[in-house]
């Protein structure tokens, strides 16, 4: 992992993170993401447990042992009198049992390595979503010290009239408490800052990341071009857990021929050596339950009413899938209308209501209240046109993530 180091405004040897690399840092040191991971490596261990064959048995036996007629104890007592008995035996599956067994479990595997892809696509969407609230919390912050320099100057300015008599101390202690304001404003941006990077720091991991970090990138603006019909047709190939439905139906299917395969018997084969009255026998014995009154009828039911809820599932999966995209989608073009507005000719307009109050203030051609008014609403519309942007990219998270995919047209 390449980090960029060093930024402007910020201090010796800062670690400073793009978006692409929050998200690297995230899915790989992310301790939730790690922990699902292992799912995947459990469910192949349950592959090895399913391709295992039955263990042979062993059994043997001593008979006609005289322990109360010690005197008997002698090679031809062994030899004629005593019985001894050594078998091995072994059950014969049936019906594909441990094929069907392992297919079952690979199927399970399957299903389970997209849930985690999925998982790991909900990480991606956190931190982007937190991402973006530490660049909003960045420009606010960078906006309150250019607001809170520009009323300073106007302080001083205040402050020089005063002295030289052109305004009233009413005047003068009226722009002096406004500085409160700023400097509040300030203060709590860099305690929201503060706060958005420690919450973006527990997704990517504490020890993936320095404690003094920050991150590198603007609020920006980028429009998307791709109709949402094509965006929902994407997320149907794309989207991990429409995947994981439609790999569900697959397992179930397995469960249902795991089931079947079960139902037919299974056949115990033992060969045994035998040693008595001086000669030695084998024989072979084989036996096996009477399928009489469990022919697994119950395990066989039960799967099919599975594999009729696993296509169910299906469906609900791509109903969820086309109804994510498409609020999504009317999201994103809310907001980009809403930060229309603004750039369409509110912000210009707000820049130019305060840069000309405050000239005539200087030259004593408006009211001090005038001057303060336009001076707010030029902050709300700034702040608000942040907001706006915050919001914009937000919504194009949440776009990515019912997509499935980075990469929008």
């Amino acid at each position: 992992m390449c980090f960029l180091f060093l930024g402007a405004g910020h201090g010796q040897n800062t670690t400073l993170i793009s978006l692409d690399q929050a998200i690297d840092l995230a899915l790989a040191h992310n301790h939730s993401i790690r922990a699902t991971r292992t799912l995947i490596l459990q469910n192949q261990a349950q592959e090895i447990t399913a391709n295992l064959r039955p263990n042979p048995t062993f059994g043997a036996d001593t008979q006609f042992v005289p322990f109360f007629s010690p005197q008997d104890f002698s090679g031809e007592n062994l030899n004629q009198t005593q019985q001894f008995d050594l078998g091995i035996g072994y059950l014969f599956e049936r019906g594909h049992k441990r094929q069907r067994r392992l297919q079952a479990a690979r199927d399970q595997t399957a299903v389970t390595r997209v849930q985690v892809t999925d998982a790991e696509r909900t990480l991606a969407f956190n931190v982007g979503q937190q991402f973006v609230s530490v660049l909003l919390a960045e420009s606010t912050l960078q906006f309150a010290l250019q607001d809170l320099q520009s009323f300073q100057q106007t302080v001083d300015i205040g402050e020089t009239q005063f002295k030289a008599g052109y305004i009233g101390e009413g005047d003068y202690l009226k722009i002096k408490l406004q500085l409160l304001q700023f400097q509040t404003d300030v203060s709590s941006a860099r305690l929201a800052k503060v706060q958005a990077l420690v919450g973006l720091r527990e997704f990517l991991g504490y020890n993936a990341v320095p404690a003094d970090y920050d991150v590198i990138g603007d609020l920006a603006y980028q429009p998307i071009q791709a109709k949402m019909e094509d965006l929902q047709m994407k997320a149907l190939h794309d989207r991990p857990d429409f995947r994981a439905a439609e790999l569900g139906v697959t397992a179930a299917q397995s469960q249902i021929l795991l089931a079947k395969a079960n139902a037919k018997v299974d056949v115990n084969g033992t060969y045994d050596f035998t040693h008595v009255s001086g000669e030695n026998t084998a024989s072979i014995f084989a036996n096996f339950e009477l399928p009489i009154f469990n022919r697994n009828q119950g395990e066989i039911a039960r799967t099919g009413y599975a594999l009729a809820q696993a296509q169910e599932q299906q469906q609900a999966a791509s109903d969820t899938v086309l109804s994510d995209v498409a609020n999504a989608y009317e999201a994103v073009k809310s907001n980009d209308e809403v930060v229309q507005l603004y750039t369409s000719g509110y912000l210009k307009e707000a820049q130019d209501s305060r840069d000309i109050s405050e000239y005539a203030y200087k030259r004593g051609a408006a009211s001090l209240l005038d001057f303060l008014d336009a001076e707010r609403s030029y902050r709300v519309v700034q702040l608000a046109y942040r907001q706006a942007l915050a919001s914009y990219m937000t919504a194009l998270e949440q776009l990515k993530e019912a997509v499935g995919t980075r990469n929008l047209p």
